[in-house]
């Protein structure tokens, strides 16, 4: 199955390889007290060998599956070879590798190769049973563990899977929710623009009649409120219009120390430092700022409740942007799923549509931190 994330990653596949080591090692013992001698090692040899392309397979197991495979076969194949010495193959802790694989195939590989991996265990399994010849009463013990242990690997795969399609539907629908809005937002600032230079083209009759020399500075006006309304417009391309609310679409950050004092009231205490000094920032860019720092703040409210205090910190040089949510609150365990949800994701979305980034996660010792930065070179207001 794949496991992503960092240090969780690395602690889930140890706990796993350390699961399958232990599988052989009971395997190996059971064998050498009923068998005796070194009838234990040529299984276990093999199990060792499924279980490492088990490990390998997390990520990537179309390979290390059809290796896998490849190995129990040609256990099978030898145990029959050497006739009735031998234990039967393949062994449960060979099995329990396979599992694994087809656990991973299922949840990750398209359809067709993850049905013929899935396909291929049982077979194995049946292949193992005849090889050893039919048992007196019924299944084998044996055979009947391993097709147990690759239904349950099955089971856990196809579980994933959905839980994988589900989570990717989700996310896309916050993409394209948030694509929407942001639609939206560059529509009325494009309409904004150009409504301006409506206006300005009507002045501009009236004024060449009365005072030509004027004509030049409304001439660059309705050039300035062009080139921004084109800019704008090429940020929309490929989106499309569709919401009821917005963000502020101020010229600069003002609306923030609202947002910051209502979230006081239900929430630890918030430190905001803005940049000193008039801000002329284009409408998305402020109305993004905005978003960042709301989402932010809501996620504190939802996943960080021993929160004591949140610091929102916006910045300003002459190219970017820079907004950054930090909180105080103690390390969550390992185990806590990201802090920013689908909320985040909607908001890269946005951020990356902007031409910027975003990066959000714990920060060292105690607390998160969600931090964006956004293309805004300084304007001279008009």
């Amino acid at each position: 199955m794949t496991i992503t994330g960092g240090w969780g990653r690395v602690v889930s596949v140890a706990g796993l390889g350390a699961v399958l080591l232990a599988a052989i090692v009971v395997q190996a013992a059971a064998i050498a007290q009923s068998w005796g001698s070194w009838y234990w090692m040529p299984g276990c040899v093999c199990a060792v060998a499924v279980c490492l392309s088990a490990l390998l397979g997390l990520r990537r197991p179309l390979r290390p599956a059809v290796a896998g495979l490849g190995v129990a076969a040609a256990g099978i194949v030898a145990t029959r070879v050497a006739g009735p010495d031998l234990p039967a193959e393949p062994s449960p802790a060979m099995i329990l590798g396979l599992a694994v694989l087809t656990g991973s195939a299922l949840r990750t590989l398209a359809p067709v190769p993850a049905g013929a991996i899935a396909a291929a265990g049982p077979a194995v399994i049946i292949a193992g049973q005849f090889a050893a010849g039919p048992p007196p009463v019924g299944l084998a013990a044996v055979t009947a563990l391993d097709g147990l242990v690759w239904l349950a690997g099955a089971g856990v795969g196809l579980a994933l899977r959905t839980l994988d399609a589900r989570a990717s539907a989700t996310a896309e629908r916050v993409r394209q929710a948030e694509r929407l809005e942001l639609a939206r937002e560059l529509h009325d600032v494009v309409a904004h623009h150009i409504t301006g230079m409506v206006i300005q083209a009507q002045g501009l009759q009236v004024v060449a009649r009365r005072n030509p020399e004027q004509v030049t500075d409304y001439l660059g006006e309705m050039e300035a409120a062009g080139t921004e309304a084109l800019a704008a417009m090429r940020r929309v391309v490929g989106l499309l219009r569709d919401a009821d609310d917005a963000a502020p679409a101020s010229p600069g950050p003002e609306r923030l120390g609202v947002l910051v004092e209502r979230f006081g009231r239900n929430g630890p205490a918030v430190r905001l430092s803005l940049p000193d000094g008039e801000t002329t920032w284009p409408p998305e860019v402020t109305s993004t700022v905005y978003r960042i720092v709301q989402e932010a703040l809501t996620n504190v409210l939802r996943h960080a409740p021993k929160a004591r205090s949140v610091t929102v910190t916006v910045e300003q040089d002459p190219r970017d942007v820079t907004v950054e949510v930090t909180d105080d609150a103690p390390a969550a365990p390992a185990w806590h799923p990201h802090r920013g949800g689908y909320g985040l994701i909607g908001m890269r979305e946005r951020v990356e549509t902007l031409g910027g980034s975003l990066r959000a996660g714990p920060r060292p010792g105690a607390g998160w931190s969600v931090r964006a930065t956004l293309p805004a070179p300084t304007r001279e207001p008009r």
